[in-house]
């Protein structure tokens, strides 16, 4: 385990990538390992580095981010195709030149103190993702009509690497409750049945609780928190899972042609939503523990240790429509194809299919009545008292 990766860097620093052939700027090309020149096609080769992605201390990195350090100054972009002068969107740190489109990657140091260190390239290629979305789309129950057509439309797609946070940790956890085990007795009941007064005997489920304590342990690897705020946190989480075992170092290369933004989630936010995570696994490990019928989980006690975590960048295609002046959004995962994102409801459609539901639920009913089925099948009672039978465990087990 190494030390964090904080810096204090604030060099101007800008990633091109320009072709040896005409000079244009090369893109990478996604599922590949080159970058392609959109003009004369030339590929330049993108050798992949040795080695593994390192875990980091997150204490000693929590630590030194505690520690004053100056506000670094918004970076001014220089593009070298037109001589434009700019700046990125707040979070972004790489993109197209807003004059001439030229690809451009910034270095984040200049503005975040900890760096990528890993990324997941680009597998799903731009035209494989629009098929993805308009099939997701034509796939929606109850979708709005007008919202078809943007199946059949060009939506453009923004390709983004969209930073994350991993953790790892050991965890202990000592825990207090009650185990509740079922058990059932006879039970003599007044009911009316055919205009008449009679006893029924019915079997009633009782629970019995008995105190408990104990120790769970579990150890965590790779829990996965996204570090942005361009999408809601359900539509990030919806994309899992990722291969990440598949994560290599951090290469520019891999950006240029992309959006990518800096992580908005300060590393010790997203270390809380990771125990958020961990403790819904923690409390289902509990509840095994306690084991029985039902579970009541009093108090907990949880700690963690030797926890470390990584920063990387993972891709998405991104884009939204509009309807009835709402903006709807949606997200694919750049490795997998999953679809995730924000949709309007028809209500007529809705209000259609419960009223042609509740018509076939009734027709179906009026039939077995016809036809005596439901006649056939009332139940038989039990109309003389039976014995009381005491729980299972005052009867000698």
């Amino acid at each position: 385990m190494r030390m964090p990766a904080v810096t204090n860097k604030s060099a101007n620093d800008i990633a091109r990538f320009p072709c040896s052939q005409c000079g244009a700027v090369l893109k990478y090309a996604p599922g590949t390992s080159i970058q392609v020149c959109d003009y004369c096609g030339f590929e330049n080769h993108i050798e992949q580095p040795a080695g593994r992605i390192e875990e980091y201390d997150l204490q000693e990195a929590l630590r030194q981010l505690s520690q004053p350090r100056m506000e670094p100054a918004k970076p001014q972009i220089h593009c070298d195709e037109c001589g434009a002068g700019f700046q990125f969107e707040a979070s972004v740190h790489a993109g197209e030149c807003p004059f001439c489109g030229t690809p451009i990657v910034s270095a984040t140091a200049q503005t975040k103190p900890i760096q990528p260190k890993s990324l997941l390239p680009f597998r799903v290629d731009e035209v494989s993702a629009r098929a993805l979305f308009q099939r997701w789309l034509k796939g929606l129950w109850f979708a709005p009509n007008a919202v078809k057509k943007y199946a059949r439309s060009d939506t453009k797609l923004t390709g983004v690497y969209l930073p994350y946070w991993t953790f790892d940790s050991d965890t202990v956890t000592d825990y207090s409750g009650e185990r509740g085990d079922v058990y059932y007795v006879d039970q003599a009941v007044q009911v009316m049945r055919n205009n008449r007064m009679v006893t029924e005997i019915r079997r009633v489920p009782k629970i019995h609780w008995t105190p408990v304590s104990g120790r769970v342990s579990r150890f965590f690897d790779d829990v996965l928190i996204g570090a942005s705020t361009s999408l809601p946190r359900k539509i990030l989480d919806a994309l899992q899972p990722w291969d990440l075992e598949q994560l290599i170092p951090y290469d520019e290369r891999y950006l240029s042609g992309f959006r990518s933004e800096y992580y908005q989630v300060e590393l010790g936010e997203g270390f809380d939503y990771a125990k958020q995570v961990m403790d819904s696994v923690i409390y289902r490990d509990i509840a095994l523990a306690i084991g029985g019928d039902h579970q009541r989980i009093h108090q907990v006690r949880t700690h963690h240790s030797n926890v470390t975590y990584k920063h990387c960048l993972l891709p998405v295609w991104s884009a939204a429509f509009r309807y009835q002046d709402k903006a709807y959004r949606f997200v694919i995962n750049g490795r997998t194809g999953q679809v995730q994102g924000e949709r309007p409801y028809s209500w007529w459609k809705i209000g259609f299919a419960v009223i042609a539901a509740i018509a076939l639920a009734s027709a179906i009913y009026y039939a077995m009545d016809k036809s005596g089925a439901l006649q056939n099948s009332q139940p038989v009672y039990q109309t003389a008292p039976m014995p009381m039978r005491e729980p299972y465990w005052q009867q000698g087990y």
